[in-house]
């Protein structure tokens, strides 16, 4: 799949873009059992990816899903349901009455009977089109993949079109945030990465008022969670600022021409650079602090993680900076590696010959010791020697159960 969005809904308003390498199939929306069978023919094929992205549990992206599952069915489509939680909400559930659903397949998981997507059977079934719900669930162990988007990737490849849903929460680049907001740190996420490349996106919206009035009512949460849920993180305040968050987020997708931009980063017909965000990387425990709010700095641009260490130093911190460098590809960057005497000089000379603009270090508050000697810091070294490349620098607070929060 190609890592950028090329085409997205805000509000119903949808914004074109260049076709991706399943630009030959006909369009997910407007397509009869003839187009759908005709296009699933040849190895060429594969299927489109379209997600409903909402900013809180209760807005209404489940309903959205059946509800195209409905209109598309009508319209003559072949639709399965692959997966689809209710959570026992009747309105919801009546939205699956006339859609054919596929059986869950039942996983013992702990003395339990868990229900999962049952991937095998969808693409013995081989619709046009697989209503996939929670594209960031996680699938419990024993299954053949560790989360549900790489089940979507199967039927994608597969040459079915899947329609899913996403809560901003679940986004690698947002995880942090949210946590800091909710004070929930969300269990499961996906790449954003795999979120850009869906053929579609749209943001399913409503008020934060309307949807506490929803909970208040019992249609999200039982009487009980919902008290709880209203006086919690479901607050008015902050409701808004994830509502905010996620309309950034898709915003920030339709805001460049991807038409415009090479892989490379540079803007077609022109030899200037565009936007390139390095962010610089210790092997320490903020790190991953560190590399969101750089992703989020760059989500427009390019991300590029590098670690710099003297020779025969590369190997410490080995397990930390692999768990680093797989996020950095999950939020679509790449990750680097630079051996050299002089730390500060090794990423000025990177972030230059990469035709980066900015430079992101991570700080955990200072201790005493190192506040005798600030001028000899990498980060000080970093500023002063920057050469026209703008330096933020991240304050990460060290945390004795978990990764430091942002500052």
């Amino acid at each position: 799949m190609s890592p950028d969005t090329t085409l997205a809904q805000v509000a119903g308003h949808p914004v074109s873009g260049p076709p991706d390498r399943c630009s030959d199939q006909v369009a997910l929306s407007g397509a009869s059992k003839e187009e759908a069978g005709a296009r699933h023919q040849g190895p060429a094929a594969c299927g489109q990816l379209r997600i409903y992205l909402s900013f809180a549990t209760g807005a209404g992206t489940t309903c959205a899903l059946l509800s195209e599952g409905h209109r598309l069915t009508e319209h003559g489509t072949d639709v399965v349901v692959a997966r689809a939680h209710t959570h026992g909400r009747p309105y919801t559930v009546g939205l699956l009455q006339g859609l054919e659903v596929i059986p869950p397949a039942k996983v013992r998981y702990q003395e339990t009977m868990v229900e999962e997507m049952n991937l095998g059977a969808v693409l013995a079934r081989r619709p046009a089109v697989a209503l996939v719900d929670d594209f960031a669930h996680r699938n419990v162990p024993g299954l053949l993949h560790a989360k549900r988007w790489q089940d979507v990737e199967n039927l994608l490849e597969a040459g079915i079109d899947v329609i899913s849903t996403v809560n901003i929460g679940h986004l690698d680049s947002r995880v942090d945030v949210v946590e800091k907001i909710t004070g929930v740190s969300p269990p499961e996420t996906v790449p954003d990465r795999v979120v850009r490349a869906a053929r579609e996106l749209e943001m399913v919206d409503m008020a934060p008022e309307a949807l506490r009035d929803r909970m208040a009512q019992g249609y999200i949460y039982p009487a009980e969670r919902a008290a709880a849920a209203l006086e919690g993180w479901f607050q008015t305040g902050n409701l808004s600022v994830l509502r905010q968050i996620a309309l950034r987020w898709v915003a920030d997708k339709l805001a460049g021409d991807p038409q415009g931009y090479r892989a490379d980063g540079q803007v077609r017909g022109s030899g200037h650079a565009g936007e390139r965000v390095v962010v610089a990387l210790g092997g320490g425990p903020e790190d991953e602090t560190v590399i969101r709010r750089a992703a989020r700095i760059a989500e427009r641009s390019g991300l590029l993680a590098v670690h710099a260490a003297r020779p025969g130093r590369l190997v410490a911190a080995r397990a930390a900076l692999a768990a680093q460098r797989q996020l950095t590809r999950s939020l679509g960057g790449t990750y680097h590696q630079l051996a050299d005497t002089d730390i500060p000089a090794a990423l000025l000379a990177f972030a230059h010959a990469e035709n980066a603009t900015q430079l992101v270090l991570g700080a955990t508050h200072p201790t005493w010791l190192s506040a005798l000697r600030p001028r000899t810091s990498i980060r000080s070294q970093v500023i002063r020697r920057g050469g026209g490349i703008d330096v933020h620098i991240v304050t990460c607070t060290l945390t004795a159960n978990g990764p430091p929060r942002h500052g």
